[in-house]
């Protein structure tokens, strides 16, 4: 969310909390209507609040219709949901971020000590791939030489796949679980 849309919905929220507050205190009769149309007729007829007030009121309409009426989501964002778009002589291809989340569990469970596998996509603004692995591992595993080999696996198949380059894999080792932890949930995925 933009900066300007953050502000837009503050303004907005404490606005609507500021009404509804004054309209349940009248509602309860805990305020007098009459001291309430004192002070609205009272900056409304003097000169620098009246234009004080127009000047924020034309702000929050001019604002409501950008609001209501163009999506505050920029493209880079819509992008970043989608995947990555590339082109080539024929057309365009979009390859999705479930795309290659799907690669990255596929060559993760290629490995018999990687029990449990998530994994996301990022792109950033130059539109570079950066994943995220989060594993269970078996506690024979030898971190460091899975994890190696599991980067450059991962970027290997990405690349001859969908002819990305990928900046970063970035690996997180949850746990590491004994034989008999292993065994058993083999057991219940089978």
């Amino acid at each position: 969310m933009k900066i300007i849309e953050k502000i837009t919905l503050i303004i907005y929220s404490n606005v609507i909390l500021i009404m509804a507050v004054i309209a349940s205190l009248l509602i309860f009769g805990w305020l007098d209507i009459d001291i309430v149309h004192s002070i609205v007729k009272s900056l409304l007829i003097s000169d620098t609040s009246s234009k004080v007030i127009l000047l924020i009121n034309i702000i929050a309409i001019l604002l409501s219709i950008r609001c209501i009426f163009f999506d505050p989501t920029s493209k880079q964002e819509q992008k970043d949901t989608h995947g990555i778009f590339l082109a080539n002589d024929n057309g365009k291809i979009m390859i999705s971020k479930e795309t290659i989340e799907n690669l990255v569990e596929t060559v993760t469970k290629q490995y018999k000590m990687t029990n449990e596998v998530s994994s996301r996509v990022e792109l950033d603004k130059d539109n570079n791939v950066n994943i995220f692995i989060n594993l269970v591992v078996s506690s024979d595993a030898v971190i460091k030489d899975l994890s190696v080999d599991l980067q450059n696996k991962v970027k290997n198949k990405i690349k001859d796949t969908t002819d990305l380059d990928v900046k970063e894999v970035n690996i997180v080792i949850k746990k590491a679980i004994q034989e008999k932890q292993q065994a058993k949930i083999e057991k219940e995925e089978a």
